[in-house]
């Protein structure tokens, strides 16, 4: 049986977040991924942790901006040990930043490299999530993807399963290529084309294109320990939540 983790930033529309910890353990959830939004604005790491264990759930990842792990590493650690979080990942960049030559993604990834230095110090996974434009062309013969993890090999990898397939990419090559860096996932997918527009083109776990049945038996022969269901805009996340952990428990 698997435990199935949840990335808040899912449900970033709908209710205050007690009430969608409430939603996603009567689901089945045993996990939520928390998103920089969470994280920015957080006071009192202690009451949510608390909220989060009267729910039955706990936050093993979470988001992060890069701006906050680079300014506030110690805050970060704070948040991280209140939480007794495994793993932090940045999640993105602007858009006007998302296109570098190979030297740029290079040096994006040793940047990386010492943002994250003092969390991995304090025993906490630290690396990167991927989007599309991480394989992208670029002037070498490598990804943006590959140039940002050859920053350190202790950069780990969140990889997003759909992100990954609407590059036009092959999920399964990836994660075989990255299995050891890999330490979480993000189950998403993607609806058949001129669906769901109203909830950007993505579709509820196994509603949509990607072949489960192939690409959940390569995820766990990677390193990944967290298997995390995200939607960027559903119009219903209890629907969306429900649905997910259905379909991906039965395959």
């Amino acid at each position: 049986m698997r435990d199935f983790s949840y990335q808040l930033h899912s449900s970033r529309k709908f209710g205050p977040l007690p009430d969608t910890f409430r939603m996603l353990a009567g689901l089945g959830y045993k996990q939520v991924e928390g998103d920089p939004a969470l994280f920015a604005g957080l006071e009192d790491p202690g009451k949510l942790r608390d909220a989060l264990a009267a729910a039955g759930l706990t936050m093993p990842t979470g988001h992060v901006s890069l701006e906050m792990v680079s300014a506030q590493p110690d805050r970060v650690i704070e948040i991280a040990r209140a939480l007794d979080m495994e793993a932090v990942f940045v999640p993105a960049l602007p858009e006007d930043e998302q296109e570098k030559t190979a030297e740029g993604w290079a040096e994006l990834g040793r940047v990386l490299a010492l943002s994250g230095a003092r969390l991995r110090e304090a025993g906490v996974a630290f690396g990167w999530h991927n989007h599309a434009f991480e394989f992208a062309e670029t002037d070498s013969a490598e990804t943006p993807l590959d140039l940002i993890l050859a920053g350190s090999d202790d950069l780990a990898l969140e990889l997003d399963i759909a992100w990954v397939a609407r590059a036009g990419q092959d999920p399964v090559r990836w994660l075989r290529k990255y299995a050891d860096r890999i330490v979480a996932v993000h189950l998403k997918d993607i609806a058949p084309e001129g669906e769901n527009t109203g909830e950007d083109g993505w579709a509820d776990v196994g509603d949509g294109i990607l072949d489960w049945r192939r690409i959940l038996p390569e995820v766990e022969a990677t390193g990944a320990r967290f298997l995390v269901m995200e939607h960027d805009n559903p119009a219903d996340d209890a629907r969306f939540a429900r649905r997910s952990i259905a379909a991906a428990s039965g395959f």
